[in-house]
C-alpha cells in the first residue's frame, strides 16, 4: 500500500484511541510540568526529563499515526517505553494528585501504543 492510499483508508477504532490516548497524555504531561513550575520547581530533574521526553514523543506518535507513517509502529513502540518511564518517575511523588493523574495516562498511553504497535508490524 502507497503511503496516499494508506492515507486515504480511515483510521481503525484501535488507531483513534491510541491516538486520543496520545493526545490525553501529551496534554497531561504539559499539564503537570506547567504544575511542577508552579511550585517553585520542586519536581526532581529526571521527572521533568521524563514529562519532556513523554509530552514530545506522545504527540509526535500521535502525528505519524494520524499522517499513517510508515514508521508508526516502531514509534508506538518508543511511546510506549517512554510512557512507562514517565509513569514511573511521576509515581515517585505519590502524595502529588497532579502527578498521580500523568503517572494514570502514561499507563493508559502505553498499554495502548504497545497493543498499536503490535497490530501494525
Amino acid at each position: 500500500m502507497t503511503q496516499q492510499s494508506a492515507a486515504a483508508t480511515p483510521m481503525s477504532k484501535e488507531m483513534q484511541d491510541c491516538v486520543q490516548a496520545c493526545m490525553a497524555c501529551h496534554s497531561i504531561c504539559e499539564e503537570t510540568m506547567s504544575s511542577c513550575l508552579r511550585m517553585g520547581g520542586q519536581a526532581p530533574a529526571q521527572i521533568m526529563g521524563a514529562l519532556m521526553d513523554c509530552a514530545d514523543i506522545t504527540r509526535m506518535c500521535a502525528d505519524m499515526m494520524m499522517r499513517r507513517s510508515p514508521l508508526a509502529a516502531e514509534m508506538c513502540a518508543m511511546c510506549a517505553r517512554a510512557c512507562d518511564l514517565c509513569a514511573e518517575a511521576c509515581a515517585a511523588m505519590p502524595d502529588d494528585a497532579q502527578m498521580t493523574r500523568c503517572a494514570e495516562a502514561c499507563h493508559r498511553c502505553a498499554e495502548s501504543c504497545r497493543a498499536m504497535a503490535g497490530a501494525m508490524m
